[in-house]
């Protein structure tokens, strides 16, 4: 009955604490840790709109670009900030894990962010105007500015991919109480998103329209620094998955096995499915998939 009992404290689904211990139930994960992960995202999507929502005219007034080069130079941008996902994506679940995937890029993601805004507001590093409308900036300046929107476009592509399922993370599956509350989570996911992109929409917008770029990008900086620096004062209560290693040789692991072995039977016993015969799964940090016979080609009555 005691060892029953010491098996209910810990989480089933293979997650650990921060000392890489496995993750106890009443002081890891669920509500306790989601506030952290919430505050970082609502940032991160304040920071992102807070840029490309206005950046278009940030390129024609203060870099003094044509229409058409602005409009090439954010497609750029924007096209780099949903590529680079994959690359957050990969390390994550390759190597990293997302704790220090998200802590990581969110550290690139402020140094941006503090460029950028350097580079709006500091004399020498900003483009010299002439009025209020004609700007000329150097080749210098231009670069600093780009690579400060480049770095930010790095930073997102580490975060993007990773707040959704770390907060998955925090609520134990196999446990139908916390399976449920992570519908909820979800929900608070998304509206932090939407408050993010509405402040930055409207209220950084305005900011940068009549106050200044200075301040349009700082305001955002600062917020970003702070929700990193939260985010790492919850280390503690977050449930962490192990990375698993490379998913391209898994994946080619794959494909071989099915060409060497398309001609052989499914056995009877569905144990014999498995690579392992543990309750693990061969993959760290991974769950034995449960069989089904949905994908199994059943031979029709003649």
């Amino acid at each position: 009955m005691e060892s029953m009992a010491e098996d209910d404290i810990y989480t089933k689904d293979g997650t650990v604490d921060y000392r890489k211990n496995p993750a106890n139930k009443k002081e890891t994960g669920t509500w306790k840790a989601c506030p952290y992960i919430l505050v970082n995202e609502c940032s991160e999507r304040l920071a992102y709109y807070g840029m490309s929502s206005n950046l278009f005219l940030y390129f024609t007034k203060k870099l003094n670009q044509h229409s058409t080069t602005a409009s090439k130079n954010l497609s750029n941008w924007s096209g780099t900030c949903y590529i680079t996902p994959l690359i957050g994506a990969f390390l994550a679940d390759a190597y990293l894990g997302r704790y220090w995937t998200i802590a990581c890029f969110s550290i690139i993601y402020v140094i941006g962010m503090t460029l950028l805004t350097l580079s709006a507001s500091v004399p020498g590093i900003k483009p010299r105007c002439y009025g209020k409308d004609y700007c000329n900036p150097t080749e210098a300046q231009s670069a600093v500015c780009f690579t400060a929107l480049y770095l930010v476009a790095l930073g997102t592509g580490g975060i993007k991919p990773c707040v959704s399922s770390y907060g998955a993370d925090q609520f134990d599956d196999a446990d139908e109480v916390e399976k449920k509350h992570k519908g909820s989570f979800f929900n608070w996911f998304y509206f932090s998103i939407n408050i993010g992109a509405l402040i930055a929409a409207s209220v950084l917008v305005w900011i940068q329209n009549n106050v200044g770029w200075g301040w349009g990008f700082g305001i955002p900086a600062v917020a970003m620094a702070v929700a990193v620096s939260i985010f790492f004062s919850g280390t503690r209560l977050y449930r962490n998955q192990k990375p698993g290693g490379s998913p391209l040789t898994r994946l080619c692991q794959v494909v071989v096995a099915s060409l060497r072995k398309y001609r052989v039977g499914v056995p009877a016993d569905n144990s014999l499915l498995y690579e392992t015969a543990e309750a693990e799964s061969a993959i760290v940090g991974s769950r034995k998939l449960d069989h089904t016979n949905d994908f199994r080609q059943v031979p029709e009555p003649k």
